[in-house]
Order: C-alpha cells, then structure tokens, then sequence
C-alpha cells in the first residue's frame, strides 16, 4: 500500500512541476491543449511525454462517462448518464449521437439522477455491455442492431442501484460497482432495494455473486493484465482509496488490501474523486482522481498526472492503436497520446 502525507505532497510539488494536483482548476494548459502532464516520479518518462498535448476531440456534454472503443469499426464510444445517450467519435468528425435513450426507456422518472448508461466494454462477440444506470442494470447492446437485452438486474431477488462500472475477464465473466450514483436521492432514495453499495462478478452461467459490499462507494474497476488482481475505487470522501483483490483461478476474491490512498490529495483546490481507471501492459494504473488521471505503477507507486484543466476527470479508456488514452471530462472528451500501450491489446 502506498501511503503520502500531505507535507511530501507539498515538498515533492516545490521540486518538481506536479502542481496541478493542488491547483488544478487555475493551471493554464500548453498552446492548442486542453491540459498538460505532470511528473512525480522519473518513471513517468517511459509512459508518457511530459509535453505530449491533451487533445479536445468533443465538448457540450452534460457528464462525459464510460468511454470505450470499438475495434471493429475504429471509433469510441462514450456515455452521457445525465442526458441518457452515448456519442459516437470516429477521427476526423466531431463526435454525434449513437443511441438514445442509452438507459431507461419511457417517461422521465424524477427519482433517477442519471437515467443514462454509464460505464462501457466490448465483449468478445463484438458486443456492447454497459452499466446502465438508469436500468439499473447491466444490458447488452448488439451495435448494429442496437437491439438491447438485460443480463443482469436484481441480487438475490432486489434491484440493483445504478451499475456505473465493468471491466470484462478473458472468460467472459463481468465485474461491475453498484453505487447509488445514478439514483436521486441516493441512499436514502425510496426505490433503493438494497442495503449496501457492491462490488459484483457476473458468471457467464448467470450466476451473481458479490465481492465486497463494504465500499460506501464502489465505482471505477479494472483487472491486471493477468487478471490475477481486480481493482476497484471508492469514492467516499471519507475513504477515498484504490482497493486491489486478489483473485482466484475461479475468478473471486481470495484476499483484499488498499493499494493506494487518494486522502492526501483531495484538498479544495483539486477536483475530483476517485473514479475510472485503466490499466497497461506493464500493470501501471491510470486512474481518474483528484486533479486529473492519476497514473500509478502497479505497486501503487504516484507516477504522475494527465491534467484536464479546471475540470473533473472521471474516466479514461485506450483506443486506437492501443497508445491513446481517451479522457473523459465534465463536458469534453480529449485524447492524449502515450509511450505505453493498453494491456492485451490486440
């Protein structure tokens, strides 16, 4: 587990220009960008160029979430949970609308907060699966069609909160956050089912187990490159952390223990909390936090940051040709390019 005080925070920010961890909203970005890296670590220099622009692609957005990109066919998709659709961006257009409404269906319903889908992934069938907040639950999306179906939306016979996240395994297993984000009220809401916020594995077989429904907050999640460790934020204020689950040859949690504390960072100055995250090749994090992307090796180790100025980062996804970090920010969405790639990309 890495541990930081707040004064190392400060002295290593003195010696070294990672200042935009505590004022990030004031910083001004490099000409033609829309943020800038910030080094803490001279192992950053192999991940990313600290002058490498962070690129608006598309902007006007409600709250950009979930991005993922579509390999067959080459363009990202992205989620916009509070306007209920998910856009399109394909190089060299701007961005368009792809599918509407993305999550509930019908008339609006005041006890939602996001009735829109919120994190993406493709499985390996080329299909779509989202966390669907506003469905509260997670559906999957054929992509030409756009025909879609539930996979799964009760545990133990109670309806999910609002699913925000999903990393998908190599065996088709769904691992997925359900916070009562997407939910007006939020715990305290009238139509919330379920007594805790969890932490889920969905079997191929359809069988719904949780893993952890102690996180007040569970919201980003991904797996290692050998999908031997889950990861998983939480977004309470009260325990900001980056939880890392050891994993079974059948896919559940044998162990747990807090990889990375995000409580020295989160001062008034830098927006933020944790959230999205994705991983490389070489099991380095880039996790969405205070300030920006946070990238983190994979021993919990502070890298550096990807600002995006004077906004909130919540979420992040490689495209492309695997070296394109995708950064999505309160209203935009911008791209950055790196010098490692994403993890079994292919």
């Amino acid at each position: 587990m890495t541990m930081i005080s707040r004064r190392s925070v400060l002295a290593s920010s003195a010696a070294l220009p990672f200042a935009a961890l505590t004022i990030a909203a004031g910083a001004a970005p490099a000409p033609g960008s829309y943020g800038m890296v910030r080094r803490q670590n001279a192992a950053l220099d192999t991940i990313v160029d600290l002058n490498a622009p962070v690129e608006q692609i598309g902007w006007g957005y409600s709250w950009a979430e979930g991005p993922v990109w579509v390999k067959d066919g080459g363009y990202l998709l992205f989620s916009d949970p509070r306007s209920n659709a998910i856009y399109r961006w394909t190089a060299g257009t701007p961005p368009a609308e792809f599918l509407k409404p993305s999550g509930h269906a019908g008339e609006p319903n005041p006890a939602l907060r996001e009735p829109g889908s919120n994190g993406l992934a493709i499985d390996a069938a080329g299909t779509l699966v989202m966390a669907d907040s506003g469905t509260r639950a997670i559906a999957k999306v054929d992509l030409k069609t756009k025909k879609k179906a539930i996979a799964v939306d009760k545990f133990e016979g109670k309806r999910l909160n609002s699913p925000n996240d999903l990393v998908i395994a190599k065996s088709g297993a769904i691992y997925f956050t359900d916070p009562p984000y997407g939910l007006a009220e939020g715990d305290t809401s009238p139509v919330k089912e379920l007594p805790f916020s969890g932490v889920y594995r969905l079997d191929p077989n359809g069988t719904l187990t949780v893993l952890d429904k102690e996180l007040a907050r569970p919201n980003g999640i991904a797996l290692s490159p050998d999908e031997a460790t889950l990861y998983v934020t939480n977004s309470d204020p009260a325990k900001p952390v980056l939880k890392a689950y050891a994993l079974g040859t059948d896919g559940l949690v044998k162990s747990a223990s807090v990889l990375f504390d995000f409580t020295p960072l989160m001062t008034p100055n830098a927006k933020g909390n944790p959230d999205g995250l994705k991983v490389d090749q070489d099991g380095n994090l880039f996790v969405a936090g205070p300030g920006g992307i946070l990238i983190l090796s994979k021993e919990g180790k502070l890298l550096g940051l990807i600002n995006v100025t004077g906004r909130v980062a919540p979420n992040c996804a490689f495209g492309e040709d695997g070296f394109t970090l995708f950064i999505c920010a309160t209203d935009i969405v911008a791209k950055i390019k790196l010098k490692t790639k994403a993890a079994n990309w292919s």
